[in-house]
């Protein structure tokens, strides 16, 4: 974990809510399971020396993080996903009520089975593959296998980017396999030879080896804190 997203981090969760922080030893935050894993966690122990608080984080995916915010259960939640489409979601107003602040900009990446031969594909194969259009991975220039489609909750915010930006809101596959997390999702797609996820670029750089990451067009997104 670069020091300079440590900082980031300490400077926002002081300016934002520096009447809690004062108040209390341990804040709590909820949201992302990315954030939470390659950001937040590698850095709990920085973030207390320097501000003195015991940063508490629960990985329950964006949209869930944002409703225990609105619900008053915590002070700031952890988001892969704009505030503009939590607040549209929730069927708030955006009204200045809450606040976004980008900590990093984070890297969506399509993982495979580390025995997978495919190396590179288009959005527009991304796309008919998660939606069911392909199948079998010998369509995309792989081996005569079927296509095992995994990813995150309907609520996870890597999910929403990811078809909205790739699969043009296209429903998935009847079937995918739908998960809890980001760790889940690379431990189905290591499970299955067929199997295909897309996460967060650094989730992967912590865990190396594990899968394998194809090359696509760059599918960015902000990470925030509300």
């Amino acid at each position: 974990m670069k020091i300079f997203l440590v900082l980031a981090f300490i400077a926002v969760i002081a300016f934002a809510y520096a009447g809690e922080a004062a108040a209390a030893k341990e804040i709590v935050v909820a949201g992302s399971t990315t954030i939470q894993k390659r950001v937040l966690e590698p850095s709990h122990d920085a973030i207390e020396a320097a501000t003195g608080i015991d940063l508490k984080v629960r990985g329950i995916n964006s949209g869930r993080g944002f409703s225990e915010l609105v619900a008053g259960k915590i002070v700031a939640s952890v988001s892969s996903s704009p505030l503009t489409g939590l607040l549209e979601k929730a069927g708030l107003p955006d009204n200045g009520a809450y606040q976004e602040h980008i900590i990093i900009e984070d890297i969506i990446v399509p993982i495979v089975h580390k025995s997978n031969p495919v190396s590179k594909l288009t959005w527009q194969q991304l796309s008919d593959i998660n939606t069911g259009k392909i199948t079998n991975w010998k369509e995309v220039g792989g081996p005569d296998r079927k296509i095992i489609v995994v990813t995150s909750q309907p609520t996870a915010a890597t999910r929403r980017v990811f078809q909205k930006k790739v699969m043009k809101k296209a429903p998935y596959i009847k079937g995918v396999r739908e998960v809890k997390s980001t760790r889940q999702e690379v431990g189905l797609v290591l499970k299955f030879k067929g199997g295909i996820g897309a996460v967060s670029e650094g989730f992967v750089a912590m865990n190396p080896g594990k899968v394998k990451v194809v090359r696509t067009d760059r599918i960015s997104r902000l990470s925030l804190i509300i």
